[in-house]
């Protein structure tokens, strides 16, 4: 069992988020005790991990920086690294990738395509339908009425979702979406969808070619005000683990009624799936159906995941990309995690960037860069979401308390946080 690694592997992880941190804070833990880097980083990697300043969406570039750099293994963090195949090209230079290739990708990059499988396979999701033209979309908004979701067919940062409570809120979604180039090239298409009741719950498996291999369970909070006020964002906080969920039996039953159904219509497209497949989910009166796919770890949820994980990842990882995933034992602590996500000031909309950032002792937790920077020695903030402050516990109380402790320590002009992540009854 296991897999043959040598010591001080070289390995890239591609991003620059919260993610990605704590991706290379987990594999800084390996026995192997690999040589990291990160393409590009952040503010938070520095000095035990080597930066190169890449794009994410240039696979030419990273390929050529993996080999001068003799990297053995790339990790690939964000989906846009992904859309713009940089599985492929690793792939095709013979450098060992975690992360599908482009073709598999479209679970995440194209709704419709998502939904589409979905409906061929028989795997529970929400009533749909796919528009072009927006007074088709606008026809149907009026006819089925509101609730409805409102959908971009393609990437959008985690923002293209606009949950419409009235019929008018929903034809603003289509008219800025498909008429008002709110999302580019990724709003011009939408889904519509049938609204659904019920709880939501992240579920994501390591996959390769042979093996699906699910983790803790989780739930984020993508709303940015309290009480899930206000617009979506990419994710305000995480839980992990979601009381009940395994308990119940669940994370066989997505295994076997949504994962695999999906892998096997994927594998008769000629496509094998390495990396990780992200589900979410809604916990609904019929069961859980699918809400969305993500074809890669997700964020704030890997945050919480990973804290957990008690294999090392550099292991699992490396047998994905050799499809032995099989050979692995994959072993979770049984204590919990909440993430509480440190926004910027106007996030997600216009969010303020270049504020000095301070922090007092962190204890019993931790803290993940994601919109950071370094500006004249001074780390100031670049992004909307700008650190994860991550609570370690016995129980998800004590995580709780310790996260926002984390969340507490630090400063900055206009920091915004939600102060509910992980009540339970939300």
């Amino acid at each position: 069992m296991g897999v043959e690694i040598q010591m001080r592997p070289r390995v890239l992880v591609a991003g620059n988020g919260a993610r990605e941190h704590a991706l290379l804070w987990k594999l800084a833990q390996s026995p192997y005790r690999p040589v990291l880097f990160a393409a590009p980083g952040n503010a938070g990697t520095e000095g035990w991990c080597t930066r190169l300043p890449l794009r994410v969406d240039d696979p030419a570039a990273i390929v050529t920086a993996a080999r001068e750099h003799g990297v053995d293994l790339v990790i690939v963090g964000p989906e846009a690294a992904l859309s713009a195949g940089l599985a492929d090209a690793c792939m095709e230079a013979g450098v060992r990738v975690f992360g599908p290739v482009r073709a598999a990708a479209r679970l995440e990059t194209s709704k419709a395509f998502a939904k589409q499988l979905m409906q061929e396979e028989g795997v529970p999701t929400a009533r749909f339908a796919v528009f072009d033209d927006p007074d088709a979309a606008r026809d149907h908004i009026r006819r089925h009425g509101a609730p409805i979701v409102v959908k971009a067919d393609g990437l959008a940062a985690g923002k293209g979702v606009v949950v419409a409570q009235t019929v008018e809120e929903a034809l603003a979604a289509v008219d800025g979406m498909m008429t008002g180039g709110r999302f580019g090239a990724a709003g011009r298409r939408v889904v519509l969808e049938e609204w659904m009741a019920g709880r939501e719950v992240s579920m994501m498996f390591f996959v390769d070619g042979s093996a699906v291999v699910p983790m803790r369970p989780a739930r984020d909070y993508k709303r940015v005000f309290d009480g899930d006020e206000g617009p979506n964002t990419g994710g305000m906080g995480a839980l992990a683990p979601v009381p009940g969920f395994v308990e119940a039996g669940m994370v066989e039953r997505v295994e076997r009624e949504i994962v695999r159904p999906v892998l096997g219509a994927l594998a008769r497209r000629g496509l094998t799936y390495r990396g990780v497949l992200y589900v979410g989910l809604m916990m609904t009166n019929e069961g859980p159906k699918v809400v969305e796919f993500n074809v890669r770890l997700g964020d704030p949820e890997t945050q919480v995941v990973l804290p957990l994980l008690q294999t090392d990842l550099l292991e699992i990882a490396w047998a994905v990309s050799e499809d032995r995933l099989a050979d692995v034992e994959v072993r979770w602590s049984s204590g919990a995690a909440v993430c509480v996500v440190l926004a910027a000031e106007g996030y997600p909309e216009a969010p303020r960037t270049g504020d000095p950032i301070s922090v007092l002792r962190v204890e019993d937790g931790l803290l993940f860069h994601a919109g950071t920077r370094r500006v004249d020695g001074q780390v100031v903030t670049s992004g909307g979401r700008v650190l994860s402050a991550v609570g370690l516990g016995q129980d998800l109380d004590r995580a709780r308390s310790n996260a926002y402790r984390v969340a507490d320590a630090v400063s900055f002009r206009g920091k915004h946080c939600r102060r509910d992540i992980a009540l339970l009854n939300l």
